[in-house]
Order: C-alpha cells, then structure tokens, then sequence
C-alpha cells in the first residue's frame, strides 16, 4: 500500500499546492454564474414547487464543479506527466495498475468535493442553503465525481498532446454538463430536447444530487442512481483495461 498512498499523496499535493487556480478560481466562476443566471433567469425558468431560482442553482453549479474538477485533475496529470516524460517513473515502481487508477481516481474525487464545498459554502451569502438528505447527496457527488476521474483517466491516457485533451474537454464534457439541467428543469425544455437530455449520464447525478437538496427530481432515483452507478463501473473497468494493456502508456 506505500505506492498507492504515496501516488495518492502526489496527486492531492499536486492540486493543493496550486489551490488559488485549482480550488479558488472555480469557486468565483460557480458564484459568478450564480449572479449571472439568477438575474437573467429568475422569472423566465419554472423550476419545483417552492423552491426558488437561486436556491435551485446551487447544488447544479456545486455537482457542475465537482465533475468538472475531477475530470480535469485526471486528464491533466497525465498528460503533463505523459509530455514531460516523468510518466515512466510512475511505472517503474512496483505499484499495480489497480493501485495506479484507484490513486488517480481518488485524488480527482477529492478535488472535486473540495471544490464543490468550496462552491456550496460561497452560495451561503447569496441564498440559504438547506440540505434535506445530505448522505445522499454526498453518494451522488463521490459517484459523479469517480465518473468523470475515470473519463479524465481515459481521456488523459488516450490524449497524446494538450490539443486533444482540450478537443475532449471542449467537445464532450462541457456540452453534457451545460446541457444536463445544471441552469433548468428539463421539464421546461420542448419535448424533442427533454428526450435528448435522458441520454445525457450527467443529467442524473445533477438531477440525483438535487434530489438530496429538495427532495424533489426530474427522474425518478430508481431510474438515475442505476444509471450513474453502472456508467461509473463500465468506466472504471475500461480505465482497468487500459492501464492493464499499458495503452499509449508503455511504448
């Protein structure tokens, strides 16, 4: 276990070190779309009985931060590492590839829920935050957070140059975050998008993460929570295989 706790440790220092980008800088761009959207907004969205505009904001741009955060602590380590050539000294060691992900995946879920507290205690002087199910919304967050580590991990390791992991991030992961019902109900969309948007996995960790806030959901948990759990798990294994096979990884 010293290879895995000591990769684990590299990578939350990594992101540590450089909180004021990696963990500040996120948080203003969160409360700025807070401001922004609420404003623009308010009186043009339906959302849930009772709840307001803003207060159905938060928790969106808290899971929006945690999966975006944890994609890119991933991604971005190993490509630095892959163009730099000091990938190899993370090989040498004995450390199996079960090891070398899970550290990878659990230093990005650790950054995305630094940040995603980050944002949700910057919200608090905006709106009163209140949490119905906390656990719940944790488990969303921790699951979301491992779903996009993986991706940033196949991302990172598929990805050869800074240009084709910014393709992936520009492509894929930004329009099924803002398209997943992070600014609206998906119930106010015309009907050919609301259909869209059940194909979107992101929809339904924002969509299971809000539900611990109100207690109320687009979807029901018994569809979402099947579907963020078994995306996390075909990921993860396909990250396993690569890593395995040493894809674009041993030459």
């Amino acid at each position: 276990m010293i290879g895995f706790l000591t990769l684990f440790n590299k990578e939350v220092l990594r992101f540590w070190r450089v909180s004021f980008q990696t963990v500040l800088a996120p948080m203003i761009t969160a409360l700025l779309y807070l401001m922004i959207f609420s404003h623009a907004l308010s009186h043009h969205v339906s959302v849930y009985p009772g709840v307001g505009y803003i207060a159905f904001l938060v928790p969106g741009l808290v899971m929006m931060s945690v999966l975006q955060n944890a994609f890119a602590n991933s991604s971005s380590s190993l490509i630095q590492s892959k163009i730099t050539g000091n990938i190899v000294f993370v090989l040498l060691p004995p450390i199996s590839y079960v090891q070398f992900f899970l550290a990878y995946l659990l230093a990005a879920v650790v950054r995305g829920l630094v940040v995603g507290a980050s944002v949700l205690i910057g919200t608090m002087l905006f709106t009163p935050v209140h949490i119905a199910m906390p656990l719940l919304s944790l488990a969303y967050a921790i699951l979301g957070g491992g779903m996009l580590g993986a991706l940033g991990i196949i991302a990172g390791i598929w990805s050869e140059k800074f240009d084709q992991l910014a393709a992936f991030q520009n492509f894929l992961i930004m329009p099924l975050t803002f398209l997943s019902g992070v600014f609206y109900s998906i119930h106010s969309l015309p009907p050919f998008w609301l259909d869209i948007s059940r194909f979107n996995p992101i929809f339904y960790m924002i969509d299971g993460f809000r539900y611990g806030f109100f207690g109320q959901s687009d979807v029901s948990l018994s569809v979402g929570f099947p579907v963020v759990v078994g995306c996390f798990l075909a990921l993860s294994a396909i990250c396993l295989i690569l890593l395995q096979r040493g894809y674009k990884l041993r030459y």
